[in-house]
């Protein structure tokens, strides 16, 4: 566990896939007004939470999704994300662009995914994170697995853990009047 403190410690940038890992992975769908389907996703709020407070900590967020979704836009942009990249299903050119545009280095970039397409990037990245729903395969090769699955409260499990090994969690609940009970 000291070496993924250390990584955690280390982490800039936070990238992550959307569908399994930002949301429980369900896609819905519903007729909207016209007659044509409207895609429906759920968020967790305390992802939400998580996000805002990696941000008020200079901490980078971004994502990297195989598909599209106007839902995914409205919620990365609503939490302050800067790097909303949708529709590559070979994530390897955006995952580089991004870190460049970010001005990290790999080492400073944890990637949060669940599937296959995710692996590439989560080998390459600084701290390699698996959502407990992942595939099995993906939870073996990663650096950290959440205990708490996608879509569920696993991007705060992961903010909370760089923002610990970062030093930040005291200070965080001193504003809320609470105390680290670490």
């Amino acid at each position: 566990m000291n070496e993924i403190i250390y990584k955690a410690s280390q982490i800039k940038l936070l990238l992550m896939d959307v569908d399994g890992v930002l949301t429980n992975g369900i896609l819905s769908y519903v007729p909207a007004p016209d007659g044509s389907m409207a895609e429906f996703k759920g968020f967790n709020s305390h992802d939400g939470l998580g996000l805002m407070l990696l941000h008020q900590f200079g901490i980078q967020t971004g994502l990297i999704s195989a598909r599209t979704s106007p839902a995914v836009v409205e919620r990365a942009t609503s939490m302050g994300m800067k790097f909303i990249y949708q529709g590559h299903l070979d994530k390897k050119a955006s995952y580089e662009e991004i870190i460049a545009k970010a001005g990290v280095t790999e080492a400073q970039t944890a990637f949060i995914g669940d599937d296959f397409i995710d692996f590439p990037q989560m080998r390459r990245s600084g701290l390699g994170i698996a959502v407990a729903n992942a595939r099995p395969e993906i939870k073996s090769a990663a650096d950290y697995v959440t205990a708490t699955a996608g879509g569920h409260g696993a991007i705060r499990e992961v903010a909370e853990l760089i923002l610990k090994a970062k030093g930040h969690w005291a200070s965080i609940l001193a504003q809320y009047g609470l105390e680290a009970r670490i």
